[in-house]
């Protein structure tokens, strides 16, 4: 009998043919841009706190938008005095009127969604106060129907509920900006505008870097040894680097002088077209900043693509484009929101005749109308946006 002194080995597994080099490679890949959340609290930090541009957009026109006058008139009549009208003048003990719609702007611009609470019941009729609630505390509680049934307001662990099934006074307005993928939420301008805004603000930071570094291109110290080698020893490496860091980086030593010891020599490295041109990249992105927003560049100081003629037609132009559109929505939402309490019925309006930006354009609205002898007086007062019947 033949014993069997060696086990029969295991298969081998077929060799997997694969450059040795493939790790390296993906290694020296250029990286992907890393850009911001898009969530609505970062989207504030980046774009309204950190950004000029961004912060400046969402100033002009929460602060042009809240001060447009505004009038309440029914179908016969206008009024000169209104419950509604010393409301929105002193809606709350903490704020005036043009506050209070500052913030309601600024929310709606910066989150997408604003929202108002009407507290207490005025003897005269109508909310005692009215207060502007935080967007990103507010959430919607949609009840069977989709329909929001409730809005739940949480301050850290406390929450509230805004039940919204009262019939014809409910507490809360809720205004929101068009979003095509969201029921419940309106879409931010910043959602539209965060690739502009990473790119602004890493421009920024490019810029704060190069003055932090004496604002000159980089170079290198290259090194030759007596030998002809270019290796230093590890100490002496340390001591260079942190010579470096001390002494020549940094604002306060600008323009000193590098002193280098014997085979060490410094080789300046200019700037590259790129780093040339990042000033443009910079101005292209605060365009489009401003372009997202509705703002001519002109009135925000940025150079180049201004369009207008002069700086009257941007600022008409900003106002029938930007801030009378949203303003008007407002309105139009208060005067559903509102008359309830009231028991009577009336509507919010811009009042054009006051706009300043608006005085050139209503003059000449105005002659026109005025000089058509065909239209009746109920007409031209119709075409003029005032209520058909005279006041007595």
């Amino acid at each position: 009998m033949v014993l069997q002194l060696f086990r029969a080995g295991a298969p081998r597994v077929p060799e997997a043919k694969a450059s040795a080099a493939a790790p390296l490679i993906a290694f020296q890949a250029a990286g992907r841009a890393a850009w911001s959340s898009r969530d609505p609290g970062t989207l504030t930090r980046i774009g309204f706190l950190d950004n000029p541009v961004g912060h400046r957009c969402v100033k002009i026109i929460a602060e042009a938008a809240a001060a447009v006058p505004v009038i309440a008139q029914d179908i016969d009549r206008r009024f000169d005095t209104h419950p509604v009208l010393d409301l929105l003048a002193a809606p709350n003990p903490g704020q005036s009127g043009a506050a209070l719609m500052e913030a309601f702007y600024g929310n709606l611009l910066l989150a997408g969604d604003a929202y108002l609470e009407a507290a207490g019941q005025h003897t005269a009729g109508g909310p005692r106060e009215l207060h502007c609630l935080r967007s990103d505390r507010m959430s919607v509680v949609p009840g069977a129907d989709g329909w929001p049934e409730a809005y739940q307001y949480a301050v850290g662990a406390r929450k509230h509920v805004f039940d919204m099934r009262v019939p014809d006074q409910p507490p809360i307005l809720h205004v929101k900006s068009f979003h095509p993928m969201d029921d419940h939420y309106g879409l931010t301008p910043l959602r539209a505008a965060g690739s502009a805004i990473d790119v602004h603000n890493s421009a920024g930071a490019w810029s704060k870097g190069l003055l932090d570094n004496a604002a000159r291109p980089s170079g290198a110290i290259v090194y030759r040894g007596a030998d002809g080698m270019g290796a230093l020893g590890q100490d002496q490496y340390s001591r260079l680097i942190d010579e470096l860091e001390a002494h020549h980086q940094g604002a306060r030593n600008a323009g000193r002088p590098m002193l280098l010891e014997g085979g060490l020599d410094w080789k300046p490295m200019g700037f590259s077209p790129s780093d040339m041109e990042f000033h443009k990249t910079k101005e292209a992105a605060a365009r489009d900043i401003a372009l997202v927003f509705g703002v001519p560049p002109m009135l925000l100081g940025l150079p180049g693509d201004n369009t207008y003629a002069n700086y009257q037609e941007a600022h008409r132009a900003f106002y029938r484009l930007t801030v009378l559109p949203m303003v008007a929505k407002t309105l139009a939402a208060l005067s559903g929101w509102l008359p309830p309490f009231y028991g009577t019925a009336f509507q919010l309006r811009v009042d054009e005749d006051n706009v300043p930006a608006l005085s050139a354009e209503r003059e000449a609205l105005w002659s026109r109308i005025a000089a058509a002898d065909f239209l009746s007086e109920t007409e031209k007062r119709r075409m003029l946006g005032l209520p058909g019947a005279k006041e007595a």
